[in-house]
């Protein structure tokens, strides 16, 4: 199995995806990995002293997307960029799937232009996996790819998403929500409203409108929405995270009988603290292209990178795309 991996892509790009893939490399010595960018640079971020592992090359490209660019014109400008060449390496057949840390928009527009969608499906979508109550996680579609959303994209969102909660999660029947405005049925907008009665009236498990309150509950397995509902969501449930760790902290060392009693519950915060860090999950596949991508936050350190290439493993070795293509088909997606 091959990987290839945009070590240009991220705020911490190459330093940390390098160190990130040297990690992968080290828990799975029969994937091979590719690192696709400007090799002085991939060279010079590795630990002194050091060299690149036999299970890992590098795949020379001269140009990088930065984040602030616009997706589809960088796409099309710079041809050498390290998204482009390492989205082409999957669509030559030279890798099997593709990881990378940098602009997502770049990331999807790159997918859809050259692996194209797989039939049947109208627009891929991000499926993030999020951390829920009894260790079990639950998925949010989109997260980002596709902003503007139809009624047809929304219920064929939720057929992706029931897929790969199946699938890949192993929740036997997924139970799917509606992200909306309320719980009532006429609640939302014209597309969520209509939405509502495509799903009610399909195969899925559905459980009907979710608010913001019931996303972290053992309410719903996928919770749907457009890409741009989902990213604020996923954000803003980073931002209350990370707050929520300051606050502990401050709290917990306020003076000393607090500092003592922090020390005694310390392997429960540290518990508490890997479940909660994005870290973990490190990237969410890129649902229904025609190949394995994975696409991880822009912050991502070594660790998520690492975790981000289990996820693409994971992906190639569950057949993921052809598991959704064969759900949207048995789902009766549009």
């Amino acid at each position: 199995m091959r990987i290839a991996i945009d070590a240009m892509g991220g705020d911490y790009a190459p330093q940390e995806v390098v160190a990130g893939t040297l990690q992968a490399a080290a828990t799975s010595p029969d994937v091979e990995l590719i690192l696709v960018g400007r090799e002085p640079e991939i060279l010079a971020a590795l630990p002194r002293g050091t060299s690149l592992p036999p299970t890992v090359r590098v795949e020379p490209a001269g140009e990088v997307i930065e984040m602030g660019e616009s997706p589809a014109a960088a796409i099309r400008r710079k041809k050498d960029s390290s998204i482009s060449r390492a989205v082409d390496l999957v669509k030559q057949g030279e890798a099997d799937a593709v990881f990378s840390a940098g602009n997502t928009g770049a990331m999807v527009a790159a997918a859809t232009l050259k692996l194209r969608t797989l039939g049947g499906v109208l627009r891929p979508a991000i499926a993030t996996s999020m951390p829920g109550r009894g260790r079990r996680p639950w998925v949010l579609i989109d997260a980002g790819a596709t902003t503007d959303c139809s009624p047809e994209l929304l219920f064929q969102f939720a057929v992706m998403g029931t897929v790969y909660a199946r699938e890949v999660l192993g929740i036997p029947r997924p139970r799917v929500g509606l992200m909306s405005i309320g719980g009532e049925e006429t609640k939302g907008n014209e597309i969520t409203r209509e939405a509502f009665g495509r799903l009610r009236a399909s195969r899925l498990d559905f459980a009907g409108n979710v608010e913001g309150h019931d996303l972290f509950t053992e309410r719903v397995d996928v919770v749907v929405c457009d890409g741009f509902v989902g990213n604020v969501v996923l954000k803003t449930s980073e931002s209350v995270a990370h707050y929520f760790g300051h606050l502990l902290r401050e709290t917990l060392t306020l003076n000393l009988p607090r500092r003592i009693g922090a020390w005694l519950i310390r392997h429960g915060l540290a518990d508490l603290r890997r479940r909660a860090d994005a870290s973990s999950y490190g990237g969410a596949p890129l649902l229904g292209v025609n190949g394995v991508c994975i696409i991880a936050h822009g912050a991502s350190n070594a660790r998520a990178v690492a975790n981000g290439i289990r996820v693409a493993v994971e992906s190639v070795r569950r057949e993921v795309p052809g598991k959704v293509q064969a759900g949207v088909a048995e789902l009766g997606a549009a």
